[in-house]
């Protein structure tokens, strides 16, 4: 096995580099900073109502319900839809936790289906053939930035009499078809975790709908229960979860900026495409119909270990998105289906590798140099 090029070895490239971002948007988010400090209103306020209806709007759905996290966002629109003790919610085995954690925490039963051999993603297939008398929605996943087949999904769910729910933590722009993520299912959840496409300055979240009944008992539950018409009165069980005013400030900003970040990750992921070891090293497919916004470059090697050590001794940063499934975590285990091989084969195999809107063609060659050098052939 040969070493990185010398030429090349002093290079580290993060995962992610947030500080390149902010460098280029610094002078509006001290500006906005300074707007929210001195208007003394930190909580909800016009800050916060101006970012709901900008995002809204870029999602094209009618409404935004912003909360605190994204995982609050899953939870609340469940609870939202009266979805609780003795319902099943059918969700992807290949997803990060909080898709199934929310299900569990409103008292339903995760049902887990395999996802698309090609684009990893929930597989209408699947989740047609796993319906019960007891499924009450399905969630779509729109993972590592590419949105689910929404066509066929919707195609289920309404035969069936289904809610379809979009966990768009991961897709923020993304689109299917003509539509975007968001505004195809009956609600869409967001996470504005800092490393997400649109990403806070701390934890965020929001829900989008079109569905006038559904955001006015969301915006009651994420304010403790609150009536509309009198602050003082609780018409139903809620909980704190609200969005920060500084937050949404930042948000605010960065969502003028987002198509050009997303072509700019579509660029870095091309570049890859082109110079990513053949046959040994590949991204997950993307489909002419769901392209990708790229929140992470995800390739398959099955020869993932000398890639990440290789990787590693070169300064590179990875991730594995995600190496463990939801149904084989600890607390979801009960809920297993038995052997889900398109999941469990992916989770031996997958690699995030860096990926940013201001990532370099030299860092980006770099990464595919370094992966030539730790993969062989045979």
């Amino acid at each position: 096995m040969t070493a990185a090029p010398q030429a090349l070895t002093t290079l580290r490239v993060p995962f992610s580099d947030l500080a390149a971002q902010t460098a280029e948007i610094r002078s509006e988010l001290d500006a906005a900073w300074t707007q929210v400090v001195d208007s003394g209103r930190f909580v909800g306020g016009s800050v916060v109502e101006g970012f709901e209806q900008e995002w809204a709007d870029y999602c094209g759905a009618r409404w935004t319900v912003s909360v605190a996290n994204g995982t609050d966002s899953l939870q609340l629109i469940l609870r939202a839809l009266g979805i609780g003790r003795g319902d099943e919610v059918i969700v992807p085995a290949n997803s990060f936790i909080a898709t199934a954690e929310a299900v569990a925490l409103v008292g339903a039963t995760p049902r887990f289906v395999d996802v698309d051999p090609r684009t990893l993603l929930i597989d209408a297939a699947q989740v047609a053939a796993a319906l019960t008398p007891r499924t009450a929605a399905v969630i779509a996943v729109h993972l590592y930035g590419q949105m689910a087949d929404m066509t066929a999904l919707k195609t289920v769910t309404e035969r069936a009499g289904l809610a379809l729910i979009e966990d768009a933590a991961q897709g923020h722009g993304a689109y299917c078809g003509d539509a975007r993520a968001g505004s195809v299912g009956i609600a869409g959840s967001f996470s504005f975790y800092p490393g997400k496409n649109l990403g806070a300055f701390g934890d965020g979240g929001a829900v989008t709908t079109s569905d006038e009944r559904l955001a006015a008992r969301l915006r009651s539950i994420r304010d403790h229960g609150r009536s509309d018409s009198d602050r003082y009165r609780h018409d139903t069980l809620g909980t704190n979860s609200r969005l920060d005013a500084l937050q949404a400030a930042v948000l605010s900003i960065k969502v003028k900026h987002l198509d050009a970040w997303t072509e700019a990750r579509r660029a870095v992921a091309q570049d890859y495409r082109e110079q990513l070891p053949d046959g040994l090293v590949q991204l997950v497919e993307e489909t002419p119909s769901t392209p990708s916004v790229y929140h992470l470059a995800v390739v398959r090697t099955t020869q993932r270990d000398d890639a990440v050590s290789g990787l590693a001794r070169a300064g590179v940063e990875t991730g594995v998105h995600y190496p463990v499934p939801c149904h084989l975590q600890g607390p979801f285990r009960r809920y297993s289906p038995g052997p889900l091989p398109v999941t469990e084969l992916a989770a031996d195999q997958i690699l995030s590798l860096p990926m940013f809107p201001h990532m370099t063609h030299q860092q980006v060659s770099y990464v595919c140099e370094t992966l030539s050098s730790a993969v062989t052939p045979g």
